[in-house]
């Protein structure tokens, strides 16, 4: 499958790099980036035979274009992913599916015009392992119905982090794959705010707890905390009726030395989630190439976008904040 990557950033390169020295069945064709003397680098560093685009939307029209990975900064999502399905061309789109929850709504209902399955969302937890036995653990009824979740998302820092960043592109991961574990979606967030770090920059609040409602009662407590300094930290437990199940830590030697017992935590998202991005690529491409999508949808996207947005109003009021999700339509039932 003849590729085009539209945003040659550090994720773009990364998806590039994989693409073309990790994963089977895809090749990069085709780059562009608003700085096109970076996107010519990227080619000439990765030793590819790409034709370098000006623009996004001329890559997702080359005849040589079998389908497009979107990395672009988010504000510009939306116009390549809806005029990826114009075109009638897989789109894999790196989270945000759009900066507004009207702009994912704009792109499922192209979507649902065109009739066919041509969008995916880079929610890269799905593809965990460690996220994957938990599923498996919740889906076999091995706890009975779950009832609570607490979980936890630390950064040692996040460097650019300003305003509602936290929420919008740490805690968006939580939304999603939360979801997709419990099979469940949201009806009210409420969002309280804990004494603030002094490593946080003046304009962003840090910590945030958010609790959330599901539909079933279903009750998650989330722990948001991306200066947090130790290290790189996702935790995730399912109290259900018959046990608990917690995520899988990553795998590291415990150390018993100088009179203490240690193990290395990460510090880098990159390196917690490698192989996750590796596995949901070559999902991607396999589905892509026969004409399907099985990774997180356009809808995933939307849904995500209005809990989001819940959660910014909650944490603007300091109230609980009702989360209305429509009707999913039978196109994205699976």
């Amino acid at each position: 499958m003849n590729i085009g990557v539209i945003g040659t950033g550090a994720i773009g390169q990364d998806h590039i790099r994989r693409i073309t020295n990790k994963l089977t069945g895809g090749r990069v064709v085709a780059v562009s980036d608003v700085d096109q003397d970076r996107a010519r680098q990227v080619v000439s560093d990765q030793q590819l035979e790409a034709k370098v685009y000006a623009n996004g939307h001329d890559l997702i029209r080359a005849d040589e274009v079998d389908a497009v990975v979107v990395t672009s900064w988010g504000d510009t999502h939306e116009e390549y992913v809806l005029s990826s399905i114009a075109a009638g061309k897989p789109v894999f789109c790196e989270k945000p599916l759009a900066t507004t929850a009207e702009g994912c709504r704009r792109i499922v209902e192209a979507e649902l015009a065109c009739g066919k399955h041509l969008v995916q969302v880079g929610y890269m937890r799905r593809y965990d392992q460690g996220y994957r036995a938990l599923k498996k653990v919740l889906d076999d009824g091995v706890i009975g119905e779950p009832l609570m979740v607490h979980c936890v998302h630390r950064n040692p820092t996040a460097p650019g982090f300003k305003g509602d960043m936290p929420i919008t592109d740490s805690f968006v991961h939580e939304i999603d794959v939360l979801r997709w574990l419990l099979e469940d979606d949201y009806v009210s967030v409420q969002v309280i705010l804990p004494r603030k770090t002094r490593f946080a920059p003046e304009d962003v609040q840090d910590p945030h707890i958010i609790l959330l409602e599901t539909a079933k009662g279903i009750r998650i407590v989330a722990e948001v905390f991306v200066f947090a300094q130790y290290g790189y930290d996702i935790q995730c437990q399912v109290v259900g009726e018959k046990g608990i199940a917690n995520l899988p830590e990553p795998a590291g030697v415990v150390l018993r030395k100088n009179a203490k017992c240690s193990v290395d935590i990460l510090m880098n998202w990159k390196d917690r989630f490698i192989d996750a991005y590796d596995v949901e690529l070559q999902d991607w491409i396999r589905s892509a190439s026969r004409g399907e999508m099985n990774g997180p949808s356009a809808w995933d996207g939307y849904v995500q976008a209005i809990t989001a947005d819940a959660c910014l109003e909650a944490k603007r009021t300091g109230g609980i904040v009702s989360i209305h999700i429509p009707e999913c339509p039978e196109f994205y039932k699976r």
